[in-house]
């Protein structure tokens, strides 16, 4: 029977068909082998480090299954609840409770009678660490920790002060995180220093990207062209992820499930991109956020004129800047300036002082809002675009 288009390009799970496995510049292995070597290596902790959208959970499903993860995100455990007690929610293990019982006078009578009592019973549940542990041990579980810059600082150095005794009793458990975000909490441990098995995920380059869109459309029975298989990489961000999403929004523009052979041009894959960032409208507001900037309190801002022949003020000039050709996921300073004296067409262009301020405020407008907004982060002078999805929308999707 043959294969229809969501059934090969897979943006949100797991891609059976399209699955591209890789390995990293500094060894001769593959990621699928390190991860399942470090699993295997009782007693450490496994560290996965790598850019948004690259496929670090979907490396897990591939090598740990996805019936055996577990898989939590950061922000999942709070100060106010113990580590192991939300681990034992999700997995549906019993809570035990403790029970304290508070007993208040409400009141005096005559002569110093006491009118009554008032008395409240306050339960505080906690799950047992060892029961947890033994719990995983017999489903032959994983815990995932996904998304672990979402903790709190104070969080983070909990779990891994958890962690570090329960590796010891063979809790297999996988931590995932982005570079240049705060996980020293697990990298830096001294209490975890010999025993935490580091992988370093690598952005995904132009060939890589492009397998998936040679594969699943060679599974739909299309030939796709080299150079436009480059470009839809080269749009991709380094991320699988959007690579499967404008992969599938192309073949239901060409109707591929019920054509043979169909027209594939560079238009069409424009509307591949429009299309895609249909599914992404959730930045247009973190773009008119940033685009904003933080509140003028009543002074008019200084605008440029662009080649457009709009005018712009800084702020909407940075996320112009980061958007233009060619699409970057990291620009140093000076990078930022180029981008932007190109885009203003006069001759007073914002200096480098200008910009770093800028970049400064917008970064402190991101880090102050929910997660869904840190979008970029911004660390000795360079600009690391943490969410290639914003990217995209930047470049191919409505802000107005």
């Amino acid at each position: 029977m043959k294969l229809k288009a969501n059934e090969v390009f897979i943006p949100g799970a797991f891609p059976k068909y399209t699955y591209i496995s890789r390995q990293s510049s500094e060894f001769d292995i593959s990621y699928e082998f390190r991860l399942n070597q470090s699993l295997n290596t009782v007693g450490f902790l496994t560290s996965i480090v790598g850019p948004s959208k690259t496929g670090k959970t979907v490396l897990c499903e591939k090598v740990i299954g996805i019936d055996k993860m577990k898989d939590f995100s950061g922000s999942d455990f709070k100060e106010s609840e113990d580590f192991w007690v939300t681990i034992a929610k999700r997995v549906g293990l019993p809570l035990e409770s403790d029970q304290t019982e508070q007993r208040t006078i409400q009141g005096q009578g005559i002569a110093g009678t006491r009118e009554g009592v008032a008395s409240s019973i306050t339960e505080k549940y906690h799950s047992n660490k060892d029961k947890v542990i033994q719990y995983f041990l017999e489903n032959d579980w994983v815990l995932v920790l996904d998304d672990f810059h979402y903790a709190s600082p104070n969080m983070q150095m909990e779990i891994a002060y958890q962690l570090k005794d329960a590796i010891r009793k063979y809790f297999k458990t996988v931590v995932i995180s982005l570079p240049h975000r705060s996980d020293d909490a697990i990298r830096k441990n001294s209490d975890l220093s010999g025993r935490l098995n580091l992988i370093n995920i690598e952005p995904w380059n132009t060939k890589e990207l492009r397998e998936i869109a040679v594969t699943g459309f060679g599974k739909l029975g299309l030939n796709i062209n080299s150079t436009l298989a480059n470009n839809m990489a080269q749009e991709s961000l380094s991320s699988p992820q959007l690579m499967q999403s404008i992969c599938l929004n192309l073949s239901l523009l060409l109707d591929i499930d019920n054509k043979d052979n169909p027209k594939l041009d560079s238009s069409m894959l424009k509307k591949a991109y429009e299309m895609t960032s249909l599914n992404l409208l959730s930045y247009r507001e973190v773009a008119r956020k940033l685009k904003n900037g933080p509140n003028p309190r009543g002074q008019k801002r200084k605008t440029y004129t662009i080649n457009s022949g709009n005018q712009v003020d800084i702020y909407e000039l940075l996320l112009k800047a980061l958007s233009v050709d060619p699409p970057k996921v990291s620009l140093f300073i000076d990078e930022m300036k180029r981008r932007m004296d190109a885009l203003v067409s006069d001759t007073d262009k914002p200096d480098r002082l200008k910009i770093k301020t800028t970049i400064g405020q917008v970064q402190s407008i991101m880090q102050t809002s929910e997660p869904m907004y840190q979008v970029f982060e911004y660390k000795d002078d360079e600009v690391y675009i943490l969410e290639p999805l914003f990217l995209f929308y930047l470049r191919w999707g409505r802000l107005d």
